[in-house]
């Protein structure tokens, strides 16, 4: 049943979607934008939403005189960012206000608003001490509940990492790092190797012939990838993977931001898959670093016990977590979800400003149960600012969790869900 309603959430997105390339993968969908069984809401309550997000769109994390200027044709011009590296940006609160406007509307229907103004608690919205992260979730809480001006968490300094949404190894015994290796290898296969036509992609775009690296930097093939692990580190990467990844980010942030598509990839005319193809790079790169197993429960440790004390916090009807796509990335893996290739959109696995939302609900026989969704702005939806409600919903595909049973309707028991939530948190004790 959960794959049949994941196959209908993609056939019905297919509706209306547009062959432009300036407007990649936009549509429409006058339904319910969640895909239901019939009776659904006569049959469940929805009581509570738990969501982790992605930051919405920032600068580069790299600026100028960096790697980007050095790997390109000196005739191009970067986009002329306004804002510091890795800030979040003016279009990317703008983006986050219409995914909060949004909510709103989603929430109101479902009668859960109006909880805020009698019970402040049953609301709660945390983030990373990051900018990017604690102006996301500002933005979100502000669109959601407007005029309230309800508290944003930070448990850490300001633009530091909070060790909550810090993707760190904080457990290395003998032998995990052997494992670790051992899993990635397993997944990815040579990290190069795997990525050789997107690099090509990519030095094309960039004319790196005629770069100033050049000759001593001809492909990014040339310098063989690996991944390494320190105590109290984020997984780390070098060689040619890495690099394109700098790249990769940067190509699809000004694709995001330039209104002109065949400016946004310095006078080429890039297709759908092309773009694609762009994001897949330091999509790789976050895979290899945070979604092999036995890296996935030690880095999304402290963020899987966050989730599960709001999930069962019985005084909560709404959290909102924001993080990193490595947040994402590592809590997605840690919960045995199955493989995923998300539609609408370029970033196929963590899109930008994504929510990845589990909805607790109550049956008319007082059990309770679970939904996961993922839920974004499509591409043309972000390039055109094109304003989400719902005759134009974000983009929503329900997520699978490998060897948990559902009920008729595509639900699962919320306590097989907090098992696996639990089973998480306690294979950090058995790294």
């Amino acid at each position: 049943m959960r794959k049949v309603l994941l196959l209908a959430v993609f056939v019905v997105s297919l509706w209306g979607c547009s062959k432009d390339d300036d407007h990649f993968i936009d549509f429409h969908r006058s339904s319910d934008w969640l895909e239901r069984t019939p009776g659904f809401e006569e049959k469940y309550k929805l009581q509570q939403l738990v969501i982790l997000s992605r930051h919405n769109i920032r600068t580069p994390m790299v600026g100028k005189g960096s790697i980007l200027e050095r790997l390109t044709n000196p005739s191009y011009n970067w986009f002329r960012w306004e804002d510091p590296a890795s800030h979040l940006t003016a279009k990317g609160v703008r983006l986050e206000a219409n995914m909060g406007g949004f909510f709103r509307e989603w929430l109101r229907k479902e009668n859960l608003i109006g909880k805020y103004a009698s019970h402040p608690g049953s609301f709660r919205f945390y983030a990373n001490a990051k900018q990017r992260c604690q102006l996301t979730a500002r933005t979100f809480a502000d669109a959601l509940l407007p005029g309230l001006d309800v508290q944003v968490e930070m448990n850490a300094e300001y633009d530091t990492m909070d060790p909550v949404f810090n993707p760190q190894i904080t457990k290395m015994p003998a032998g995990f790092e052997e494992k670790a290796q051992q899993e990635i290898n397993a997944m990815m296969g040579d990290l190069n190797a795997g990525a050789a036509s997107q690099f090509s992609l990519i030095e094309s775009i960039l004319d790196i012939t005629h770069a100033p690296a050049y000759p001593d930097t001809m492909s990014f093939s040339q310098f063989p990838s690996a991944v390494g692990f320190k105590m109290n580190a984020e997984p780390f990467m070098t060689g040619g993977l890495k690099m394109a990844c700098s790249v990769s980010d940067a190509l699809v942030l000004q694709y995001f931001e330039e209104p002109d598509a065949r400016k946004a990839a310095f006078g080429h005319e890039l297709k759908d898959v092309d773009w694609i193809d762009v994001a897949l790079v330091k999509e790789r790169y976050g895979d290899a670093l945070f979604s092999a197993p036995s890296v996935a429960v030690n880095v999304a440790h402290p963020l899987l016990q966050a989730m599960l004390s709001e999930l069962q916090n019985k005084g909560r009807c709404f959290s909102f977590l924001c993080g990193h796509d490595s947040n994402l990335t590592s809590v997605l893996s840690a919960l045995e979800t199955v493989p995923y290739e998300l539609p609408h959109t370029i970033e196929k696995k963590t899109p930008i400003g994504a929510k990845v939302i589990v909805e607790k609900f109550r049956s008319q026989d007082g059990k309770e149960y679970a939904d996961i969704w993922m839920v974004y702005a499509s591409t043309g939806q972000i390039r055109g600012e094109s304003r989400l409600s719902y005759s134009n919903p974000p983009v929503a595909v329900r997520l699978c969790l490998k060897a948990l049973k559902e009920n008729p309707d595509g639900l699962y028991l919320l306590s097989d869900l907090e098992q696996r939530f639990a089973e998480a948190i306690s294979a950090y004790d058995e790294i």
